[in-house]
């Protein structure tokens, strides 16, 4: 079984809903979702935010953040994540912003960096991950690590 049927099994069981923010995937995640027969019941939408102008006029994302702090980083990943779970209404949302490669990267925020933010009615968390490899091997990466955050998530959260 893979994370995503396991991921739609489990919120079909405790009645949860959730949804996407991504930047650097360009909708894996999602589509990694509705692959799975019954995801519509669980799996409300996402936004695709491969540009600024989404992360801040769709989702949310404070233009300060931006500016000083940068797409590819905690601060917005957790706004991409809170943005999405308040526009779609659901109990979870996942976040990734990343440098997928090849190029882009620097020296403090290297090829292969990516920061995931996960909101529940918990709160909001982030993370940060560094995956090795081209761009396909570090956004096939991303999405199987995201899948793995909502899945998580809703193992913890109770309805």
């Amino acid at each position: 079984m893979t994370t995503a049927e396991k991921l739609v099994k489990v919120l079909t069981e405790k009645k949860m809903t959730c949804a996407t923010a991504e930047s650097c995937t360009g909708g894996g995640v999602g589509y990694a979702i509705t692959g799975v027969s019954g995801a519509s019941a669980v799996f409300w939408g996402g936004v695709i935010s491969y540009d600024n102008s989404v992360k801040r006029g769709v989702l949310g994302v404070p233009e300060e953040v931006l500016a000083t702090q940068g797409a590819v980083s905690p601060e917005c990943a957790a706004a991409m994540a809170e943005g999405a779970r308040r526009l779609l209404k659901t109990d979870l949302a996942v976040s990734l912003t990343g440098i997928a490669g090849p190029g882009g990267g620097s020296a403090e925020k290297p090829v292969g960096l990516v920061w995931f933010g996960l909101a529940s009615p918990s709160g909001t968390v982030t993370e940060k991950k560094i995956f090795p490899g081209d761009r396909d091997a570090v956004r096939t990466a991303a999405i199987e690590h995201a899948l793995q955050l909502l899945l998580k998530a809703a193992d913890v959260e109770t309805t």
